[in-house]
């Protein structure tokens, strides 16, 4: 198949990188796979290894016709079998260069998002419904964001939940060896109790509550440090935070990460503290994937990948007291490294890329092949 991609930019997201992965692994299967981007931000571009063209719109404004004109002049070109847009800004972009190229393609829309931040945003879901409804698919990425949806109105012709899912040869544990050396050079000492968070210092990811949680634990008798692997703009209020705490020298914030597998390898275990915007978290699934624990707000799709006391634990939003009750017990190491054992057998049985990729190319081949015998059936009607 001819498949073209459409992304709202190359930001550093999830959104992105599944887009990404998308492209590289239906290309190694033979698929012709282009890429193309509205606003020219193409931090990830590195990472599109397997697109036969790769292009960007250089959107100068939120719907800018000259972009619109430019797709559809590709979509023309190329003619694709499908076109999958990534959120519903590549979504608007897709749907609009379709009608002006008159192109025929169905259309896949990819969502990643359940919790609306703001009132601007619920504005524009009123002008992006549409567009779902008149796209041929649209693709969750958990079942609890498509209970969340549905009953607001926002559906396609056809609704789909595709986990996410994790190239477990990559994601793999590293030696014992190798993560105490890493360790070292962090400055942890093997005693610590390392609590891992890999996220964008964000608003909405609550590292707030993981230091809260670190001076708990600390308080306790737990030797707990915690590990902040990212960058952004909540890092100042963080290490503020800490100083205030007395646990400064406790957290470490490591920036902005190229390949964060070492550094998770690091960690004990992992702890995810979103408040909103997190759908069904590939930082979490990484982390199950090398191994470690997750304990994650009870939020999105987390309840669908982490069975408590099993592989991780689950608490509820904002409740530190939670947090630090489930952190505490998995100070114990036999119990956590129990947990990380289920929690990567986890992953190797339900949310394997493999298994991702295997789904997304038979939902395009469908989506091609009805097409295309509707498109016969219109030329045979016409003929007659």
């Amino acid at each position: 198949m001819k498949l073209l991609f459409v992304t709202g930019s190359l930001v550093h997201g999830g959104a992105e990188r599944h887009s990404i992965t998308l492209v590289n692994r239906l290309a190694e299967r033979g698929h012709e796979c282009h890429a193309v981007y509205v606003k020219n931000d193409p931090s990830q571009l590195e990472r599109l290894r397997g697109a036969a063209s790769v292009r960007c719109l250089e959107a100068g404004k939120y719907l800018d016709l000259s972009s619109v004109a430019k797709l559809a002049a590709l979509l023309k070109a190329v003619r694709p079998a499908a076109l999958v847009a990534a959120n519903p800004y590549a979504l608007l972009y897709a749907s609009a260069s379709l009608r002006w190229a008159r192109a025929a393609a169905p259309l896949a829309v990819t969502f990643h998002t359940t919790v609306l931040p703001g009132a601007k945003e619920w504005l524009k879901m009123l002008y992006y419904r549409p567009l779902f409804w008149a796209a041929d698919a649209l693709v969750f990425v958990c079942e609890a964001q498509r209970r969340h949806w549905l009953p607001r109105k926002v559906s396609a012709r056809a609704n789909v939940v595709i986990h996410n899912g994790i190239d477990l040869d990559h994601w793999h544990a590293r030696r014992a060896a190798e993560s105490a050396a890493i360790r070292r050079v962090l400055g942890f000492a093997p005693t610590d109790y390392v609590v891992g968070m890999c996220a964008v210092l964000r608003p909405e990811k609550n590292h707030l509550q993981i230091v809260e949680a670190i001076a708990r634990l600390r308080a306790a008798g737990h030797p707990a440090r915690a590990l902040l692997i990212g960058d952004g703009p909540m890092r100042a209020p963080v290490e503020a935070r800490a100083r205030a705490l007395g646990v400064e020298a406790a957290v470490l914030v490591t920036g902005l990460q190229q390949d964060v597998r070492p550094l998770v390898g690091a960690c004990d275990v992992l702890a995810l503290c979103s408040e909103a915007v997190e759908t069904f978290s590939l930082a979490a699934l990484e982390a199950m994937a090398l191994g470690r624990p997750v304990v994650h707000s009870d939020i999105g799709g987390a309840a669908e990948m982490i069975q408590p006391g099993e592989n991780g634990y689950l608490f509820p939003v904002g409740d530190t007291r939670s947090l630090v009750a489930h952190l505490a017990a998995l100070a114990v190491p036999a119990t956590r490294a129990a947990m990380g054992e289920r929690a990567r057998a986890t992953v190797e049985a339900r949310f394997s890329e493999r298994a991702m990729v295997d789904r997304y190319e038979s939902l395009l081949q469908e989506l091609a092949l009805t097409r295309s015998q509707r498109e016969d059936l219109r030329r045979s009607a016409t003929a007659y």
